[in-house]
């Protein structure tokens, strides 16, 4: 008697799956079209072999222990192989850059989602965070050629107050002119995440914690910041991918004096060594899935969000 009321329950379900793979599968073809295939082929171009002249589609090794050649032992010197330190200089920069942008962007994520009172005012100051971004990056780097120079205007403010004596030639086309512009241009992608991860924060908590006894400090560290951890998450991935890919900022503001492994991707790639950069770029891949996996480790995102 009641296996057809049961049957009459079960029979949407098969429909119900037909119908979330039908809404699924634009998104999965996307994401197969825009991102697996260009990666498959990536990894399949740094499997070939190449002359001066052209591509020959025959797999082979070569391209990979080419890169690391040497790095097998230390030179007489001490040195690194070239691919190893030029990673070293690579996750420098990214080191740096990410501590920075953490710093400031919490910072002022803290200060508009909680020192700002009025949605309005909130609204108005993000909306002026994001008015650079309404250039292109290369626009934003150049502008700060003028101001670093030698006979810039920091340079010659300070000779003319008596502070130097003579320009400072670190200013520019150095490593502080690079981590410089990198924090200029992407502290952003750390306000955004962090801000949103802090408006969702209950203020009752912080009422909580304020009655219970704590300093403001200690309302810092053991309420905010563990509630915004998502947000810390997101934007260190957002910063660290950009950072360790970049090869247009360091080549600008270094003056094409600094190495990094895009540098070396896109020199490869103007050279027409394309199975020698597609190799180089499956290894930068694999480097920062490596760093973002183990970021994960820290915080499941999917139980935050």
């Amino acid at each position: 008697m009641n296996s057809p009321a049961s049957s009459g329950h079960a029979a949407p379900e098969p429909l119900h799956t037909i119908a979330a793979w039908w809404q699924a599968a634009p998104f999965a073809l996307v994401f197969g079209l825009f991102f697996l295939l260009p990666i498959a082929l990536v990894a399949m171009v740094s499997l070939w072999n190449f002359n001066e002249y052209e591509l020959i589609p025959a797999l082979t090794l070569r391209n990979y222990l080419s890169i690391f050649e040497g790095c097998s032992r230390l030179t007489d010197s001490g040195d690194l192989c070239v691919t190893l330190s030029t990673y070293l200089s690579t996750l420098k920069f990214c080191l740096l850059v990410w501590a920075i942008t953490l710093v400031l962007g919490f910072s002022v994520a803290y200060f508009l989602a909680f020192h700002v009172r009025s949605s309005t005012v909130q609204t108005v100051l993000f909306v002026l965070c994001t008015v650079p971004f309404w250039t292109s990056n290369v626009i934003r780097m150049i502008s700060w050629v003028p101001l670093l120079g030698r006979n810039g205007l920091v340079n010659q403010t300070l000779m003319s107050i008596g502070l130097i004596d003579q320009p400072l030639e670190w200013l520019l086309f150095s490593s502080f002119s690079v981590v410089l512009a990198f924090v200029h241009l992407y502290t952003m992608f750390m306000i955004v995440p962090i801000f949103n991860s802090m408006m969702r924060i209950d203020r009752a908590l912080l009422e909580a914690a304020s009655d219970a006894g704590a300093s403001g400090w200690q309302t810092l560290w053991n309420v905010v910041v563990p509630l915004s951890k998502t947000g810390i998450l997101i934007g260190s991935i957002f910063v660290i991918t950009i950072v360790m890919g970049d090869f247009v900022t360091i080549g600008v503001m270094g003056g094409q004096q600094i190495a990094s492994v895009g540098k070396i991707i896109q020199v490869q790639t103007s050279y027409l060594q394309f199975p020698l950069a597609a190799a180089n770029a499956v290894i930068l891949l694999a480097v920062v899935l490596m760093i973002i996996w183990a970021l994960t480790r820290l915080v499941d995102i999917r139980k935050e969000l």
